[in-house]
């Protein structure tokens, strides 16, 4: 999930934590909101960016399109352990439409986009690009899959992003429940959303023809593969290589981004009472081992989306290889926890600790000697029942701006477990309970973005809504009639970039009911002006909004399409060639840095 923004910026100098930096104008021509049915069909981007006070031509560039044969290989296509084509059940081999997190790489001379697939099974693919032109035009000349059949395959890969060491970090999002999975005795009366995933294996556990049982499920699914922070290199001859890093813990994985230092990732948790991770490597620019900590929030005030001073719950030292091991013996949830109902009072028997972690309000007891494993393998419960804060709502993109040494982070609904004992503005006891009820925010089923201040080791102490979106109502006669938000304002902000040197931050929107279609913005971060730069077809959302300065000597804004038609107004769908997803760029800029 990611979007595009960027935006004019008055020249200015910025003192921040010590740091300083010119901010150069940077401003684009802005796109409309799309009003006809055409508009509404089409990627639409900006035209023009002022750099420096001269002004270049840009655009979207398509670089390819899921299911297009690319050199050898076909973009998208999702392969089984052995690496064979998995055959959907309309007979055809499966294509996915689920593009997300594109990476652009330099390696050996060349240049590569390492794209994934938000499916489960999910796919990976490196992709060669070469020139297409005299001002960094870019063409895709080769595909080549990755492969993840040393950890079980790989599942729902997100949002990313690029170390400082130039690899593609990627993540694994909607951890399965372990929990569920165990004790469901009848596979019909279990959530459809992991089945897929067996398919990897050969197994079919959605046909019922097929009479798919929970124990032949359980034979070949492990939720506690999937769920991790993963890093894929690209190696001099244009294939990758793909790793999980066990050690980072297991949650909704949106993102990881890591910090100057190396060593500092900060990991972001989508879902319904999710929490914010940081790992502590234990050398720079090896994600392997270290320490994980768990964000705890103390609120100072709930306007603009809330203000909180942060501390940090240390959830202990790991490595990876000792993980992984606890993984491949087999260990269940019930290894782990003892766990009870909690009562209407939200309390617990003896002994126990209530959680609302994951939306689900329990009672949990860790069993001796599994603190190691409850760390890595249950860790947003774990967090809770030490005292962490797990009540954030689809936590989102992170970015990292060097001017002013800050974390923006995107929330994109403010509701339910940031709400003080309710649901989406209504009275409820879903998403709290007595003991750990630290945010207690307004509803804003816009959402927002917001602003970490770090210290000198990278630790973020402060956390403060910096723009949310503004619910709006259309009559019906109005061209953004069925718009919950207003159409030049935020609707559930998802990925998000910063430009350095620019103070600007890209911003993109992942949103249904919010717009109708999905917008990328540019935040001005001296005015809080926003620009809107990219607009996308019906039912899709806008990924990989990602900013490289300096490639080859030029700027681009990486910018995916993923699923149109796939996430709303599927009756809008005229063939099925249009559902095919986009990986393309906004740009070419001259050089950013």
């Amino acid at each position: 999930m990611t979007r595009l923004v960027l935006l004019a910026t008055t020249a200015a100098v910025a003192l921040s934590a010590g740091h300083a930096f010119a901010a150069d104008p940077l401003s684009f021509d802005p796109v409309s909101a799309p009003t006809t049915d055409k508009e509404k069909r089409e990627v639409r981007a900006t035209s023009e960016v002022t750099v420096d006070g001269k002004k270049y031509t840009i655009g979207f560039t398509t670089l390819v399109r899921s299911g297009d044969k690319i050199g050898s290989g076909i973009f998208g296509q999702v392969l089984d352990q052995a690496g064979k084509p998995i055959v959907g059940a309309d007979g055809a081999p499966m294509i996915s439409n689920d593009i997300d997190f594109s990476s652009l790489l330099t390696q050996g001379g060349k240049t590569y986009v390492v794209s994934q697939f938000e499916t489960r099974p999910a796919a990976v693919y490196v992709t060669e690009l070469a020139a297409d032109g005299p001002n960094g035009e870019l063409k895709a000349v080769e595909t080549s899959p990755v492969s993840f059949a040393a950890d079980g395959g790989l599942w729902v890969p997100c949002a990313g992003s690029v170390t400082p060491w130039g690899s593609h970090l990627g993540s694994e999002e909607y951890e399965p429940d372990a929990e569920v999975i165990e004790t469901t005795t009848d596979i019909t009366k279990l959530d459809a959303y992991p089945k897929p995933m067996a398919l990897y294996f050969g197994y079919d556990a959605m046909d019922p023809a097929k009479n798919p049982t929970m124990d032949g499920f359980r034979a070949v699914f492990n939720p506690y593969r999937y769920g991790y922070i993963t890093e894929i290199s690209v190696g001099d001859d244009g294939k990758g290589t793909g790793v999980k890093h066990y050690a980072m813990g297991r949650i909704s994985h949106e993102l990881g981004y890591v910090m100057p230092d190396k060593k500092t990732v900060y990991m972001t948790d989508d879902g319904a009472n999710v929490g914010l991770f940081r790992f502590v490597a234990d050398e720079a620019g090896k994600l392997d081992a270290g320490t994980l900590y768990a964000m705890q929030w103390h609120q100072t005030s709930a306007e603009n989306g809330g203000a909180a001073k942060l501390g940090w719950i240390d959830l202990g030292h790991a490595g990876s290889a000792e993980v992984k091991a606890l993984i491949d013996k087999g260990l269940k949830f019930s290894d782990i926890f003892e766990r009870a109902e909690i009562s209407k009072e939200g309390t617990c028997p003896e002994g126990f600790t209530a959680s609302a972690a994951n939306a689900v309000e329990e009672c949990l007891k860790l069993k001796p000697g599994m603190e190691l494993a409850a760390s890595r393998l249950e860790t947003r419960r774990f967090a809770a029942i030490k005292g962490a804060t797990t009540e954030i709502r689809k936590e989102e993109g992170i970015t990292y701006d060097p001017d002013h040494h800050k974390l923006y982070v995107a929330i994109s609904e403010i509701s339910r477990g940031m709400e003080d004992s309710m649901k989406n503005g209504k009275p409820s006891t879903a998403f709290d309970v007595p003991s750990a009820n630290h945010i207690k925010v307004p509803y804003n089923l816009c959402g927002g973005v917001y602003e970490l201040s770090l210290d000198d080791k990278f630790v973020a102490t402060d956390m403060k809504g910096l723009i949310t979106g503004k619910p709006a109502k259309y009559g019906d006669d109005s061209p953004f009639a069925g718009n919950a938000c207003d159409i030049d304002g935020l609707a559930n902000p998802d990925n998000i970039s910063y430009v350095p040197g620019r103070n600007t931050l890209i911003i993109g929107e992942d949103t249904e009911a919010g717009h109708q279609n999905d917008a990328v913005w540019s935040l001005d971060l001296a005015t809080k002006k926003l620009t809107r730069i990219e607009t996308t077809p019906y039912g899709s959302e806008t990924t990989s909004v990602y900013v490289y300065p300096n490639v080859g000597g030029h700027g681009y804004l990486m910018s995916v399409v993923q699923h149109p038609y796939g996430e709303s107004d599927e009756k809008q769908l005229r063939q099925p060639a249009d559902a095919k997803a986009y990986l393309g760029y906004i740009g070419p800029f001259p050089k950013l840095d």
